[in-house]
């Protein structure tokens, strides 16, 4: 077999010969005259008219680019440039070869998936009809439960079983970690039943640290299968909840890990409200998002509350406003949505950062100071225990903020470089599990 020569580009002519990586190409969702174009290995998608969808299924029948649009203008009446069609593809990673010289592929730069071996054969069991009634059975007996025991319910004093706090934080965070990535891997394997890529990771939203599974690739399939994929992990959150309070109801368990299984229900419990924030990109975010058809809600969101205010201020100084609508390009219906979903993105993420600002971040800090005092009593005379469990609070605080602050500079990387303008794309899809 003769060697190709890779290239960064590579001259495209009437009769050139393009082949292409692996492509999903599938209609939109709502118009029917696009498609949605994209390469699940690298997470890019882009839509595109259906007649750009049928030059790609031409040219990977090894015609060349004028033979493409001469097939095109008798067929569809229509006259493409099929050449800078190529070159935008190229742009975006999806052509593999023209004329035999291969193109750098960006797939070599991409993170890699995890458990690359997990295929659908594996774990569509787990999203069946039967395991649906399994699920529905369990959680119902679960409610049915907590209307007979009242005093199951859960309550905050389950999160504390222990005596010392620092020892209680640490076997919790412990046993919510274990949730949490059992959270992801629901997202994971979901994706993977449709037969998605995926990958796990720490992100930031807001104030938070979170789990996170990157599953851009579900654009390459349906809306109404992308619902499964959103909606595993917090499925998973209500059946390990069900499940221990089905547990320690009926089978009788030492007291301790009775106690352990609440504080978890409480845990898991506390993650529920943060996927209910679809100001920030939580799971039921990407619910809404599809359920509104639109395609970047948060980031288009976003840009018009920054119009609205680039435009008052303006008005105050009476100048023009210096930047347009950024939804006057939207489909009437995404700008309509994308206009009232700014007004809940601002509120939200106002009333989120001014809790922080008044609550949390002075109950941390307030708990910072304590455990210090705590620890510098022991040095001068107190007691031990107590300094040892206010250390291992610290330790375990700290480790986490210090990878909040890892995570946010990692992935905000970009606030520091000049933008560049790009085609327009579906958006990312990183689903969350709450706060860790």
């Amino acid at each position: 077999m003769r060697s190709r020569t890779v290239v960064t580009a590579a001259p495209i002519t009437a009769e050139s010969l393009v082949s292409f990586h692996r492509l999903i190409i599938r209609p939109d969702d709502d118009d029917p005259d696009a498609v949605v174009v994209g390469r699940a290995e690298i997470g890019e998608f882009i839509e595109l008219p259906a007649v750009y969808g049928e030059a790609i299924r031409l040219l990977r029948e090894s015609l060349p680019v004028s033979a493409v649009e001469q097939r095109l203008a008798d067929e569809q009446d229509v006259e493409i440039d099929v050449a800078e069609l190529v070159e935008a593809l190229t742009e975006l990673g999806f052509v593999a070869s023209v004329d035999e010289h291969r193109l750098p592929d960006p797939r070599t730069d991409a993170p890699p998936v995890h458990f690359p071996w997990l295929t659908d054969r594996h774990v569509s069991w787990m999203f069946s009809r039967p395991m649906k009634l399994a699920w529905l059975l369990v959680v119902g007996a679960a409610l049915v439960t907590l209307v007979g025991r009242p005093d199951l319910l859960p309550h905050y004093a389950d999160f504390f079983w222990g005596e010392y706090v620092g020892l209680t934080v640490l076997v919790n965070t412990a046993m919510v970690s274990v949730t949490l990535s059992t959270h992801e891997m629901m997202h994971l394997m979901a994706a993977r039943s449709l037969g998605v890529p995926g990958r796990i990771g720490f992100g930031t939203r807001l104030h938070n640290l979170v789990v996170q599974t990157d599953v851009t690739g579900v654009w390459g399939v349906p809306r109404r299968s992308r619902y499964r994929v959103y909606l595993a992990g917090m499925a998973w959150d209500f059946l390990l909840m069900a499940s221990l309070t089905l547990l320690v109801a009926h089978v009788a368990l030492p007291s301790l890990v009775q106690a352990l299984f609440q504080a978890l229900v409480v845990a898991v419990l506390m993650t529920i409200p943060f996927q209910l924030q679809v100001y920030m990109r939580t799971d039921l975010y990407y619910v809404l998002r599809d359920l509104l058809r639109t395609r970047n809600l948060f980031d288009d969101g976003l840009a018009f509350a920054r119009y609205l205010r680039a435009r008052a201020v303006a008005r105050l100084r009476r100048r023009p406003c210096p930047v347009e609508d950024p939804t006057g390009e939207l489909a009437p219906h995404e700008r309509r949505a994308t206009r009232v979903y700014s007004v809940f993105l601002v509120i939200g993420a106002t009333v989120s950062l001014t809790a922080f600002a008044l609550f949390a971040a002075p109950i941390a800090i307030v708990a910072l100071v304590r455990a210090l005092g705590a620890i510098v009593d022991a040095f001068n005379g107190g007691s031990v225990l107590p300094a040892l469990d206010s250390a291992l609070l610290l330790l375990i605080e700290g480790a986490i903020q210090a990878l909040f602050v890892v995570t946010f500079v990692r992935n905000h990387r970009h606030w520091f470089r000049r933008r560049r303008s790009a085609p327009a794309s579906p958006e990312p899809a990183g689903l969350t599990s709450g706060e860790a």
